[in-house]
């Protein structure tokens, strides 16, 4: 605990708050199998720097979504249909080293701010694109480098990832398997780009793995009462959620 308390040099409200969020957000990930880094890196960034949430997130991500990822049969096919996806997120993230550092973090908000906006506007009016299969060796690529760039930048990669592997046409549990795939991917590439930075230690891991204990309940959680929630409402709450998070991180900066 100490390691923890050194790392974020954290009181004991932060520490509650730091708890709670992990808990939230893997209840989230279990209602609607996606939000964890989300959730945890917007809300923890209103209590600490986009780098210290993002370094915070490494572990429960990298359980969580290896588990998705392992929960289908798909995956050999999946990781060679989806190899230039992946490579342009780990350049991406590479590329952007110290992006979210600079600036003392401030620049890093906005553009996390202004992420969740995007991807809630694109949820709430249910934005869906198609692309056809001889476009996706070109696109893959660019889009992974994007999502490489926004990662390095903020801790988050849902954007653009999850969009356009919405647009590959795949099948439910297809789809599952591959965000728990680009997720895995991200969450090695951001934990890369923090250990060069010296943000990711011994003492941060440590930390990571504290808050990998709520994250597992609300998941579990969040698994149960999927089936007794609408989908539909739960995730338009969400967005709206998201949309009134990503404004007010904006905001409080650009003021």
């Amino acid at each position: 605990m100490t390691s923890l308390l050194s790392f974020i040099d954290m009181n004991a409200t932060v520490l509650a708050a730091s708890l709670a969020v992990f808990l939230l957000a893997g209840f989230v990930k279990g209602v609607i199998g996606l939000g964890l880094p989300t959730v945890a890196v917007g809300l923890l960034s209103l209590v600490m720097s986009p780098v210290q949430a993002a370094a915070l997130l490494i572990v429960p991500s990298m359980v969580t979504n290896g588990w998705q990822l392992l929960s289908g049969g798909a995956f050999l096919a999946l990781a060679r249909r989806l190899w230039g996806l992946l490579a342009g997120i780990v350049l991406g993230a590479l590329a952007g080293s110290g992006f979210m550092g600079a600036d003392g973090g401030r620049h890093a908000i906005v553009v996390l701010g202004l992420a969740l906006v995007l991807y809630a506007v694109a949820g709430l009016a249910s934005f869906t694109l198609s692309v056809p299969a001889a476009q996706e060796k070109w696109w893959s690529p660019v889009i992974g480098v994007l999502t490489g760039l926004v990662t390095a930048a903020t801790g988050v990669f849902v954007i653009p990832a999850v969009p356009y592997l919405q647009a590959l046409g795949l099948q439910r549990d297809e789809l599952i398997q591959a965000l728990g795939l680009s997720f895995t991917v991200s969450t090695l590439a951001l934990a890369i780009n923090l250990g060069q930075g010296g943000a990711f230690g011994g003492g941060v891991g440590w930390a990571s793995l504290v808050v990998l204990l709520p994250a597992l309940l609300g998941m579990a959680i969040g698994t149960r009462v999927r089936g007794m929630v609408r989908a539909a409402t739960f995730r338009r709450c969400f967005f709206i959620g998201l949309l009134l998070l990503g404004v007010h991180l904006a905001w409080h900066i650009l003021a």
